[in-house]
């Protein structure tokens, strides 16, 4: 059955683009891999330069993610419109400490994250990318309406 409009399209977006949106944004999902199940939970973050920088605690983030390859998505949604975005990183995760130089430290803690849960937050994570992805749903043009039409 046809609307009598256009279809909606979906766009590749550019790198340059995907880092754009990401920067719009201060809460993605991280997708881990946890006693051998996906486990995909909400973080605040922010950008350094193309890297993701996520605060978190001691717990199953930290620790499932330390060194390991991880997934991280942001997106937005118009469910009236039926269009959004969508964008996917799979990097490294890595945590900074003091053993690494001060200057990625100092840029790490100067990302500005603040987390919203309560709790102490005192560990850093960057997500070192190794591929990023995006794609944009545009919806298609309804038809025009006879303005003898009834609303």
């Amino acid at each position: 059955m046809t609307n009598g409009g256009s279809d909606p399209t979906m766009n590749v977006l550019p790198t340059e683009e995907c880092y754009r949106l990401l920067a719009t944004h201060e809460i993605g999902r991280i997708g881990v891999v946890a006693d051998h199940y996906p486990l995909i939970l909400p973080v605040n973050y922010r950008l350094d330069g193309t890297t993701v920088v996520i605060r978190t605690h001691a717990g199953t983030i930290l620790h499932a993610a330390e060194h390991a390859n991880v997934t991280f998505e942001v997106d937005e949604v118009d469910r009236a419109a039926r269009s959004g975005w969508s964008v996917l990183i799979r990097g490294q995760a890595e945590e900074v400490t003091e053993a690494h130089r001060a200057e990625l430290v100092a840029s790490t803690e100067e990302s500005g994250v603040q987390p919203w849960a309560p709790g102490d937050k005192g560990h850093w994570l960057r997500l070192i990318t190794h591929e990023i992805s995006g794609r944009r749903i545009v919806p298609g043009e309804l038809p025009a309406l006879d303005p003898r039409a009834y609303l």
